[in-house]
């Protein structure tokens, strides 16, 4: 399995706790946030990793390098000059990316079987695969209906009351879907998720571990008191 990691976010509603840092190696109990999502992948089997960097990357690579200090086999993509969004960014990667590939949001700890979900993707003839999880607007606004094994409506503006799932922050991709996106232009994943889920193109997998993420101070406090009272293997 290989993940591609959308890393080169600002980390701007984070500035007033941990200023001038990429969102990746804002410190979460003591380590990069980065380090918790690579020892969570590879607890998952999950070793090769395509790391999509922008924003002060270069703290990014020195620390993490070739990941062999954690296990792992980190590929670097680089946005430099215009931002591309995340869209872009991932189509910037594509000489980088396998056939299949699971996609993860560079904010989120998911602790789910990512092997099972890579696997289900081969079962459905989709080129993309969402994760998601009933919300009910508990954490966040919900975004995604989700009916009989498919995301049919996707929108982070437009709300709706049978709007009760949240896009997770992990999908599966086929590689191929990439040739249907702009190649330079910025462009947002969210555009292709509605466009997919309009479509009926875009599959959907419901999970039940909540998520945890760090693109807020509330979330970063959160994940840092989880993880403080997790056993030894998601320390160092």
């Amino acid at each position: 399995m290989q993940c591609v990691i959308l890393a080169g976010g600002l980390g701007t509603r984070l500035a007033s706790v941990q200023p001038d840092l990429p969102k990746a190696m804002v410190e979460v109990a003591g380590r990069p946030f980065l380090e918790f999502q690579l020892g969570l992948l590879r607890k998952n089997g999950v070793r090769d990793i395509v790391l999509c960097v922008g924003h002060l990357s270069e703290r990014i690579e020195s620390y993490f390098r070739d990941g062999s200090r954690f296990g792992v086999r980190i590929s670097y993509s680089r946005e430099t000059g215009e931002l591309l969004g995340t869209g872009g960014a991932l189509r910037q990667a594509l000489p980088l990316l396998k056939p299949k590939f699971l996609l993860l949001y560079g904010d989120s700890y998911l602790e789910v079987d990512y092997q099972s979900i890579f696997s289900y993707f081969s079962q459905v003839d989709e080129p993309v695969l969402m994760t998601v999880f009933r919300n009910d607007n508990r954490w966040v606004k919900s975004n995604v209906i989700f009916r009989n094994g498919a995301v049919t409506v996707f929108d982070k503006k437009a709300r709706d009351r049978g709007m009760t799932y949240l896009d997770y922050g992990l999908s599966v991709f086929s590689r191929d879907i990439l040739d249907e996106m702009p190649a330079r232009t910025p462009f947002s994943l969210d555009i292709l998720y509605r466009r997919l889920a309009a479509a009926g193109r875009l599959a959907g997998l419901e999970v039940y571990r909540r998520f945890y993420e760090i693109g807020t101070p509330k979330g970063l406090e959160e994940l840092r008191r989880y993880l403080e009272q997790q056993p030894d293997q998601h320390k160092r």
